[in-house]
């Protein structure tokens, strides 16, 4: 036990004891609150990562949800998809139509854009898919999906129709493909053909009588094509009932009032028209037909060689059409062979003139381009 003398300096007094106390809980409260800021900073550290964290991965379902919302940005810079999609061959071509068409196109307050209006038209030609299909991917009703796309045909027919036009003899014979001139000179203007659709079988007994297509033994609407030696569409007919023949389909759907004196119109058996076409001062070149002959002679079979040789093309052409857009090879509902109100066209042939001012914008499967 120490003994504390009135001489000894180390004896505490009250003062000196309740500085020191003082002191240690000064010291206390500042590593106290020291620690409390370390913490609150280190919370605060890992909040901002954490925000840091969010935006980056939010940039990134951005980016994700942009591919697949099918505007713009998902077709951007992928021509490739742009062709599975569209049919046409390159963004910049889709934009150019949709330029040219966005003035016209239905003002809407749904959320689609004029954009994805013309993509969701052009997916339905292209990929023939169904109404419903189509409602889901945008997210819209089917109602709204079909009024849309009758509406935007309205649109495409009414800016692209004059894409498939009779060009001048002029500009024909100024890029003639050396195998036409090897053949025919320069004088061929057109060669055609006629291809048939599908179609619902009508209620009515006139109209399933004038859509019954021997030939095909199902119910059809018929058109004429022709295309340049080029490989251009230049004239599309409306549809005819599949009863009709080639012969009454060319002479009364306006393609001889296009021919001009010296016109060559190359065509198959069927269009048995030699006589209209020469009424207008133009030529018919088709197959020999043996009449009663067990066989062709020898310049009958080398002119029917040749004229086959180059009139493949226009068959080539509607394949290409068939084949880039689907919509041609389904069986297509009555509602769309009805003439339009106050029109004299279906929705079906507007359909058909735009499908054909489409391939128009593609590159030609006669011409090989040149480099």
């Amino acid at each position: 036990m120490h003994v504390y003398t009135l001489n000894d300096n180390t004896a505490p007094t009250a003062e000196t004891e309740a500085g020191t106390s003082g002191v240690v809980a000064q010291d206390g409260r500042a590593q106290l609150e020291s620690t409390g800021a370390q913490q609150e900073y280190s919370e605060c550290c890992l909040h901002l990562q954490e925000i840091v964290r969010l935006r980056e991965e939010n940039g990134m379902l951005k980016e994700e949800l942009s591919k697949k919302s099918l505007d713009e940005n998902f077709l951007r810079d992928n021509d490739c998809k742009v062709k599975y999609y569209t049919g046409l061959p390159s963004f910049a071509l889709l934009m150019g139509v949709l330029m040219e068409i966005h003035p016209s196109l239905p003002k809407t307050d749904r959320k689609l854009s004029h954009f994805q209006i013309l993509l969701l038209t052009l997916m339905r030609l292209r990929l023939d898919l169904p109404l419903d299909h189509i409602a889901h991917i945008f997210d819209i009703s089917r109602q709204t999906t079909s009024t849309l796309f009758s509406d935007t045909i309205n649109v495409l027919y009414s800016h692209l129709s004059p894409l498939v036009h009779w060009p001048e003899r002029r500009f024909i014979q100024a890029s003639m493909p050396h195998q036409f001139v090897e053949m025919f000179g320069n004088r061929v203007t057109i060669i055609i053909d006629c291809f048939e659709l599908f179609i619902e079988k009508p209620q009515n007994l006139r109209a399933r009588a004038e859509t019954y297509s021997n030939y095909k033994g199902r119910h059809t609407m018929k058109y004429l094509i022709g295309i340049t030696p080029q490989g251009t569409i230049s004239f599309i007919s409306q549809g005819w009932g599949g009863r009709s023949s080639d012969k009454r389909i060319t002479e009364n759907s306006g393609f001889l009032q296009k021919l001009s004196p010296g016109d060559l119109v190359l065509a198959d058996r069927g269009f048995d028209v030699k006589e209209s076409v020469a009424l207008v001062g133009a030529t018919l070149k088709m197959p020999a037909f043996t009449r009663g002959r067990s066989q062709l002679d020898a310049k009958d079979v080398e002119e029917t060689r040749k004229l086959a040789h180059v009139r493949i093309h226009v068959e080539r052409v509607i394949g290409c059409m068939r084949s880039k857009y689907t919509f041609l090879n389904d069986t297509i509902r009555l509602g769309l062979v009805v003439p339009l109100e106050g029109e004299d066209m279906t929705l079906l042939d507007k359909i058909v003139a735009v499908t054909c001012a489409l391939i128009n914008m593609c590159p030609s499967v006669v011409m090989k381009p040149t480099f």
